[in-house]
């Protein structure tokens, strides 16, 4: 396993890479075109898929997209700022405004003041930028590493999980996913400043973006040990710059609710958001062997699971240290977090680097039976589409 990534294979057969530049490039990498146009042609047709059935029921076409679940906290902490909105369970604990993270809410606020659009439709267009964003560094991540065919094929399975229909609506993953793919390629690069300070603006979109911090982390403590201590100073600033984001907002919902270190956590177990070790998640699974639930359920445990193969195959590859890190501390929150079972799968959106076993093996198919992987895709991709749909317009169940 090595903490920075390898040579692409074009720079290893025939000298230095010069086409790969940070954070971006005056054109796109080889085959990024095409990628990308997969990833809206998924995405695109997903959001279609959801204005055909508001359509057929009678309501908006676009009904839920900028207004659902959680993002109307992010709307109105844009409006009206924090301190400004509560909600008073049955159990008389207060969830608090205090619990979403600064950044979206603060793009949205700037981005409505600045053109003639409502809060809804800037929090959607940040939200499908960032996205696309987002699909570019996962591309060029999966270019560096194994070449145009893989990172296609990247692109194409994060575009078509079972969940990215989040990345379709006013959520924070799209950001989040965005900033972690970038600050992790500029950390592959060597270029810790810029890891540094995107994993500081990760910190400050969600609650998981500390993950970032922690996979500079321990490249850095990989890079002094191998180096004796004789790193360059970007190291040193871009390690101590990347928690900021997430160490800041923690501080300052301390400081607002009377308890400096505590305050922050106090905020969070009101909306049932604590490390409890995976005993939430073995009490759902009980829940759901003895009773049953709807298909959410069984599919988000089916989901979760093969998140787990899925990382074993992951360190089994010898992937880059920054991505196993990455993942891990990812899939740690997520299988050890307490929280509804149903959104845990949302929660793993922005851990691409599982799915590059799936994006090697789907190439791998593709070279023997071209056919098949492309009817399989074509598969995965409508089941998608299909159960996107269903989360948006039938399900009861939140995001």
């Amino acid at each position: 396993m090595s903490a920075l990534s390898p040579a692409p294979a074009s720079s290893r057969a025939g000298g230095p890479d010069r086409r790969v530049r940070l954070p971006l490039q005056h054109r796109l990498l080889p085959g990024a075109a095409q990628a990308l146009a997969l990833f809206a042609l998924i995405r695109v047709t997903g959001i279609a898929a959801i204005a055909v059935m508001n359509h057929r029921a009678g309501h908006p076409l676009f009904k839920g997209l900028a207004h659902s679940w959680d993002s109307r906290w992010y709307l109105h902490i844009a409006e009206y700022g924090y301190g400004t909105r509560a909600h008073v369970l049955a159990s008389g604990a207060v969830q608090r405004d205090w619990a979403f993270f600064p950044l979206y809410p603060g793009l949205i606020r700037a981005l409505s003041t600045v053109l003639p659009i409502t809060p809804g439709a800037a929090a959607l267009l940040i939200a499908w930028t960032a996205a696309a964003v987002a699909a570019y560094g996962i591309y060029a991540i999966g270019y560096r590493l194994y070449g145009r065919a893989v990172a296609t094929a990247l692109v194409a399975v994060w575009a078509a999980l079972p969940h990215s229909v989040v990345l379709d609506i006013a959520y924070t993953e799209p950001l989040l996913t965005a900033l972690a793919v970038w600050s992790l390629y500029a950390l592959m690069r060597g270029r810790w400043l810029w890891a540094g300070a995107l994993a500081a603006l990760a910190g400050l979109a969600r609650p998981t973006g500390f993950a970032v911090a922690v996979a500079i982390g321990a490249v850095a403590v990989h890079q002094i040990i191998r180096c004796r201590g004789r790193v360059p100073l970007g190291l040193w600033i871009g390690t101590a710059i990347a928690p900021l984001g997430w160490i800041g907002f923690m501080l300052w919902v301390g400081e607002h609710t009377g308890d400096l270190l505590g305050g922050y956590f106090t905020v969070q177990r009101a909306w049932d958001s604590r490390f409890d070790f995976g005993a939430g998640s073995l009490h759902f699974l009980k829940n759901l062997l003895l009773h049953g639930g709807r298909v959410v359920y069984p599919l988000s445990l089916v989901i979760v699971t093969a998140a787990v193969l899925l990382f074993c195959l992951l360190c089994m590859e010898r992937a880059p240290l920054a991505l196993i890190v990455y993942a891990g501390v990812l899939l740690l929150i997520t299988v050890g977090g307490s929280g509804p079972y149903a959104s845990k799968p949302r929660f793993l959106l922005p851990a691409f680097p599982l799915l590059i076993p799936l994006a090697r093996a789907f190439v791998r198919s593709w070279r023997v039976r071209p056919k098949h992987a492309f009817l399989l895709g074509v598969a995965l991709a409508a089941l998608s589409i299909v159960y996107g749909t269903y989360l948006m317009t039938a399900s009861r169940t939140p995001l």
